[in-house]
């Protein structure tokens, strides 16, 4: 057993919560029981993961995707947020978010992480969101053809990857790495000379302003692209302190 204290005090250590701007508040957004036995993690506070994590008799559910946004605005407890917000509550749940601390972070975020299981090397921070790095760019250790990273990409994401490409058979040597809804940010890779940008959304004139800019560019999922992050948190927290964890999959195919 450990405190609700011992698991924000290591958070606030590993991620720094409080040094972003952010779209969100992140740390402890719903205060739950003081003592914690038992942690489910899931990258996002759906009513299914909340319910997941009822059953699981979780004493805390951690997150990439909160429950309270800035672009919402004020939000009564009614309708579906309340089936979400309600068995937290009533189970004595606490709820944890971390997004752009869990996004950009250099060793266990969701980029860094994704662009281990590439074979990315030599791995620096990239993109800029007032200030915080994003994401990451480096080079990938062994140079694949358009074609085939994106084949790479379906095999370790689970879903199919979107492809602009002028040329699927050009090598890449370098990429950048945003997850999620950052299907504007290939301008950064390009400016940076960076030969692919991977994320997890593409709008339709991303997908021509991106190749006929001579950058591939990948969309695997928004989803998808940012499972890996809170993962690599869930391994973190068993590590520092031996208590069953439990990672609960995400449904959500967009």
């Amino acid at each position: 057993m450990i405190t609700q204290q011992q698991l924000t005090q290591f958070y606030n250590t590993l991620l720094k919560p409080n040094s972003d701007d952010d779209y969100c508040p992140n740390g402890l957004q719903i205060e739950g029981n003081a003592e914690i036995q038992k942690i489910a993690f899931a990258i996002s506070a759906s009513k299914d993961s909340i319910e997941q994590a009822v059953k699981q008799n979780a004493d805390a559910l951690v997150v990439h995707h909160g429950l309270f946004w800035k672009f919402h605005g004020s939000k009564t407890i009614t309708g579906p947020f309340a089936k979400r917000v309600i068995p937290l509550i009533k189970n004595d749940i606490n709820l944890f978010a971390y997004h752009l601390p869990l996004d950009g972070h250099s060793d266990i975020g969701n980029a860094a992480t994704l662009g281990k299981l590439i074979g990315c090397i030599k791995q620096q921070a990239f993109g800029d969101y007032k200030g915080t790095a994003t994401g990451i760019k480096g080079d990938l250790e062994h140079p694949l053809s358009a074609k085939a990273l994106a084949t790479k990409l379906e095999h370790i994401l689970n879903h199919p990857v979107m492809l602009a490409s002028i040329d699927n058979t050009q090598l890449i040597k370098s990429v950048g790495i945003i997850t999620g809804g950052a299907n504007s940010e290939w301008v950064l890779a390009k400016n940076q000379g960076l030969d692919a940008y991977i994320t997890g959304e593409m709008s339709e004139h991303d997908w021509h302003d991106s190749q006929e800019n001579g950058v591939h560019m990948f969309a695997g999922g928004h989803s998808a692209t940012e499972q890996f992050g809170i993962q690599a948190l869930m391994q973190k927290t068993q590590q520092k302190f031996d208590l069953p964890c439990v990672f609960i999959s995400s449904k959500n195919p967009a």
